[in-house]
């Protein structure tokens, strides 16, 4: 599907990027521009920048960045077309009727039919579990306690002993191999050929939260490894922007959201009453599921297994939720190993009591850090609240800092003071609590790049330059054509915003994207417009801008010589000319005066 330009563009100015980026990412204002965590790598120190008056966002930790459509577009996997749909309902702009291209509609159909395989598997598994071939599954989803009406609820389904039933039923319905191996439920080999991946498992379906199911899981039947299996990825199912149970939790009216680590424990707090409950698809809590979460709650309880991995999941998942701007507290199940082993021992009501107990999550992280240290010793007990100390300078906010200086002093019978003392002289020192580096999500690509060099950083400087100081294009001009930038890409880019000041008297950055459907040459056109140069003064900044300009042309005399034609005599002639005029440029770089105020 096609929409002009001025379509476009009309969708865009009603739609302001820090409104609908906030919506995913909690922002806070920096200078000009807002910060937040990055929803498309995991880290822990702000590096995604939103800049209003751009109307464009850039990640200086991934390279992400683009306008709102580029956003849509990688966050919530849209299409072009699907996210200007979006945002025009978002802004109340009515589009045109128009027919979709042949690639767009390509793509919508592609989409349309694995949604359509998954609905028909999840039917084709429950049916599986209903009758005679699945008594062994119904035995043991009944020995976990759950009833037929939750097993309905939830679609729990059953696949056969069998290797290839599911697919001979999907073959049969028409389906080509292609499709099917697109949708994550095969897997093919030149022995056997194409084959289901699930077999003689429990089957647990994966909604979304518009309930349209989108991957599976399953839980083996026996002793056979893994335990559990999960869908791989693919075009409509992202772990790290999906949780279990979330379909049905949002729409339960309670104060909070219940997170947990297995399919089993969501259902079982379901069945008992919990229908806040949700967790993860088999991977670490992400900065991708907080924003998740954040659309629906302010609140999160933490419930993970009593054990020591479940600890360290819930003190990994702690600083994500955190930094999205949620409130967490942590639930203490001990001695139960999960949700379902209490509730099946202690029933609804004490479950319920042991929620309302759950800790505040910071002090819950200083609890876990006690046991590191001997109190009992006098230097041991020094350097825990050392740790401490350090780890009260995640606060920013000095109010609600002292708030927690005044909880934990009186939890470990410390003198306010001196534990404040203490948070000051660590403050004062510089010293920064030491974070683990965060692993990058599946769906970011951090793949090698290319080491960018002088000439490359010359003209993505001058491009930004000329953005952030418009006020500078009249004499840039003067020295600079678009032909000058001789990297494709920034010379494409150089055309657009040449073409702008020409036409309106204005640079509107959000517009360039735009034109960029390839999501590497969006991240590269991001990453043009926001590269910097520490200088500490205006003289530094004229000096920088001679030697980024004397740059560039140098570039652009080298690429033109480099490109004439044996006997073109009127090029080489206008090369000779070009380079003495440089060469006088380079003699007199003084007279390059420009001000950037």
């Amino acid at each position: 599907m096609y929409y002009a330009d001025e379509v476009i563009e009309e969708v865009r100015l009603r739609n302001d990027i820090v409104d609908v980026i906030s919506q995913y990412v909690k922002l806070q204002r920096k200078g000009n521009s807002y910060f937040g965590l990055c929803p498309f790598h995991n880290e822990k120190s702000p590096s995604f920048s939103v800049n209003r008056d751009k109307q464009m966002y850039y990640c200086f930790g991934c390279g992400a960045g683009g306008n709102l459509f580029t956003f849509l577009m990688e966050y919530e996997n849209y299409s072009f077309p699907e996210a200007v749909q979006h945002l025009a309902q978002r802004g109340g702009v009515e589009l045109p009727v128009m027919e979709e291209s042949g690639e767009a509609r390509a793509r919508k159909n592609h989409m349309n039919s694995l949604m359509e395989i998954q609905k028909i598997t999840a039917g084709y598994y429950y049916y599986q579990l209903k009758h005679e071939g699945g008594v062994r599954a119904r035995e043991y989803l009944s020995g976990r306690g759950l009833s037929w009406e939750t097993i309905h609820q939830f679609g729990l389904g059953y696949s056969g002993r069998a290797g290839n039933n599911l697919y001979r039923y999907l073959k049969n319905k028409g389906y080509a191999d292609e499709l099917l191996k697109d949708s994550g439920l095969f897997q093919a080999d030149e022995k056997n050929g194409m084959y289901d991946k699930f077999w003689n498992r429990v089957i647990f379906p994966i909604a979304d939260v518009q309930n349209r199911v989108i991957g599976f899981g399953g839980r083996v039947m026996g002793d056979g490894k893994p335990k559990y299996l999960n869908s791989p990825e693919t075009k409509i199912f992202d772990k790290s922007r999906n949780l279990y149970g979330l379909n049905r939790a949002r729409s339960s009216r309670k104060k909070n959201l219940i997170i947990c680590e297995g399919y089993m424990d969501v259902i079982a707090m379901h069945q008992a009453g919990f229908t806040n409950a949700v967790a993860s698809l088999g991977t670490a809590l992400t900065a991708g599921h907080a924003s998740l979460l954040r659309r629906y709650t302010q609140e999160v309880l933490m419930i993970y297994d009593s054990d020591q991995a479940g600890i360290k999941a819930a003190l990994r998942g702690i600083p994500i939720l955190r930094a999205a701007g949620l409130h967490a507290r942590v639930a203490d199940l001990s001695p139960y190993k999960d949700p379902d082993e209490f509730i099946k021992a202690q029933g609804a009501e004490e479950f319920q009591k042991r929620l309302d107990q759950a800790q505040n999550s910071f002090l819950f992280q200083i609890r876990m850090l006690e046991r590191e240290f001997d109190l009992g010793d006098p230097q041991g007990k020094t350097d825990f609240y050392r740790a401490v100390a350090e780890r009260l300078l995640e606060f920013t906010q000095d109010l609600e800092r002292n708030n927690y200086i005044e909880a934990i002093a009186q939890q470990y019978h410390i003198e306010k003071e001196q534990l404040h003392k203490m948070v000051n002289t660590l403050a004062l020192a510089g010293v920064q609590v030491q974070r683990p580096r965060q692993p990058v999500s599946a769906g970011s690509d951090r793949r090698t790049q290319p080491k960018e060099g002088a000439r490359e950083k010359a003209q993505k400087l001058m491009l930004t330059w000329l953005v952030n100081h418009p006020g500078i294009f009249g004499q840039v001009r003067t020295y600079l054509k678009p032909e000058d930038f001789t990297t494709p890409l920034y010379q494409r880019v150089a055309q657009m915003l040449y073409e702008q000041q020409e036409t309106e008297g204005r640079f509107t950055p959000a517009r360039i994207w735009n034109q960029f459907q390839d999501p590497q040459e969006q991240k590269s056109a991001a990453s043009l417009l926001n590269t910097s140069l520490p200088v500490d003064s205006a003289r530094e900044q004229e000096k920088a801008f001679a030697d980024t300009l004397l740059r560039i042309l140098e570039d652009s005399l080298l690429k033109q010589r480099e490109s004439l034609e044996p006997g073109d005599m009127k090029g080489l002639q206008e090369n000779i000319n070009r380079e003495m005029e440089l060469k006088k440029m380079k003699a007199n770089r003084e007279q390059l005066h420009i001000s950037f105020e």
